[in-house]
C-alpha cells in the first residue's frame, strides 16, 4: 500500500494505492522480513496530510512492524532465518554524532524514519538494518506486539520524561493507542499514583475509567486536583494551554506529538505567563524514540503481561483503518493483518 502524494484524509479518501512491486532485497547489514502485522499510527496521518518532513515518494508507510526474517544481507549476523522481529519508527541514525554517542540517536540530525525515509510495513516484505530490529519476546503475540513498538515505546519514553514518582498525580490528555498503554504502565509502575484523563470522546473517557482512571473529562474541564505531570498526545494546540493551567507549581507538561494541527480556535489561544508558566512549570517535547526505549519497554511489557486493546484490518483495508483513525472513535490501537502468524 503506497503513498504517492500529500492527501487530505477526508471520510472517503483513498490516499494509499495497492500496488505490486519488485521484492526488496536486503543490503549489507540488513534483513528481509515477511511482514505478519503492522500497526496503524497517528504519525501516518501526519505523513499523509503533510505535517511532517515530506516522505520519499512513493513510499510504503508503517513503522509498528512484526515479521519473520526470510533473508539475510551480507554481514548480517544478529538474527537467523525464521526469527520473529519487530521494527519501530527509528530505522537508522549516523552512530557518530554527539547525540548518538550519548544514547540519544532519536536526536541525530541524520535520523531516518521507517515508512517515511524508507519503505515500511504496509507491505508483504520489507528490509531493515539489523541493528534497528528487535527480537519479539515469545510471550507476545504478533498483533499485541505491533502497537508496543511505537505507541508503547513512545509512551514509555513519555512517562520517563515526566520524572513522576509514586503517589504523585498524573494527567493524560488524549486517549488513543499510546494513552491507554501509558495508563496501564502508570498503574503498574506507580500503584499509588492518581491518574486522570482528558479526552474529547465520551467513549474514550469511559474506556479510561474502565482501565482505572480516577477521573475523566474534556480538556476544558478542571480535574479534582492539580497535577504533578501531564502527558499530551493530542494533535491540537488548545489542550496544551489547558494542561498548563492544570499543573501544580514545578509541574511538567510532556508533549508527545511530532506536529500540532492548526485548529479553528488557535488564533485565539494565548499563554498567560502567570497562569500557565509561573512557579517553575516546564514544557518538554518527546522527539521520536531510541533503541533502548523499545528494548526496555518490550521487557516491561512481558513483565506487566500487558494486553493492548487492538482492532485488526486486512492490509488492503489500510485506507479504511486510516480513515477510522482520523474520523472515528479509537479504542486502543489499529493493526493491519498482512499474513498469518
Amino acid at each position: 500500500m503506497r503513498l504517492h502524494r500529500i492527501t487530505p484524509l477526508s471520510e472517503d479518501a483513498e490516499p494509499l494505492l495497492a500496488e505490486t512491486v519488485a521484492d526488496p532485497r536486503p543490503g549489507r547489514g540488513e534483513v528481509l522480513l515477511q511482514v505478519t502485522v503492522c500497526g496503524v499510527c497517528h504519525t501516518e496521518l501526519d505523513e499523509i496530510e503533510g505535517r511532517t518532513s515530506p516522505p520519499s515518494f512513493p513510499v510504503v508507510p508503517g513503522h509498528q512492524v512484526v515479521g519473520r526474517v526470510v533473508e539475510l544481507g551480507e554481514a548480517a549476523t544478529r538474527f537467523g532465518l525464521g526469527d520473529r522481529v519487530g521494527v519501530a519508527w527509528i530505522r537508522s541514525a549516523c552512530g557518530d554524532c554527539e547525540s548518538c554517542r550519548g544514547g540519544f540517536e532519536n536526536l541525530c540530525q541524520d535520523f531516518q524514519a521507517t515508512g517515511r525515509d524508507a519503505d515500511g510495513g504496509y507491505a508483504e516484505l520489507m528490509t531493515v538494518p539489523e541493528e534497528f530490529a528487535y527480537a519479539i519476546p515469545a510471550s507476545l503475540d504478533d498483533a499485541v506486539a505491533a502497537p508496543l513498538l511505537c505507541a508503547g515505546a513512545i509512551g514509555y519514553r513519555s512517562i520517563r520524561l515526566t520524572g513522576i514518582s509514586d503517589r504523585q498525580r498524573l494527567g493524560l490528555t488524549g486517549f488513543g493507542a499510546s494513552g491507554h498503554l501509558v495508563l496501564k504502565m502508570a498503574r503498574y509502575l506507580y500503584p499509588h499514583t492518581d491518574v486522570v484523563v482528558f479526552a474529547r470522546s465520551p467513549a474514550e473517557r469511559e474506556f479510561a475509567r474502565e482501565l482505572g482512571a480516577s477521573w475523566a473529562g474534556t480538556s476544558d474541564m478542571a480535574p479534582p486536583h492539580k497535577l504533578h505531570a501531564i502527558i499530551d498526545t493530542t494533535p491540537a494546540w488548545k489542550p496544551v494551554v489547558a494542561a498548563l493551567a492544570n499543573l501544580l507549581p514545578g509541574g511538567r507538561l510532556v508533549i508527545n506529538a511530532i506536529r500540532k494541527e492548526a485548529g479553528d480556535q488557535d488564533e485565539l489561544i494565548r499563554i498567560d505567563y502567570a497562569e500557565h508558566l509561573w512557579l517553575e512549570k516546564e514544557i518538554k517535547s518527546v522527539a521520536n524514540i531510541t533503541r533502548a526505549d523499545v528494548e526496555e519497554f518490550l521487557a516491561l511489557a512481558v513483565e506487566m503481561k500487558i494486553e493492548p486493546e487492538i482492532e485488526e484490518y486486512r492490509l488492503e483495508e489500510a485506507n479504511q483503518a486510516l480513515r477510522d483513525l482520523r474520523h472515528g472513535g479509537v479504542r486502543g490501537g489499529k493493526v493491519l493483518r498482512v499474513a498469518p502468524s
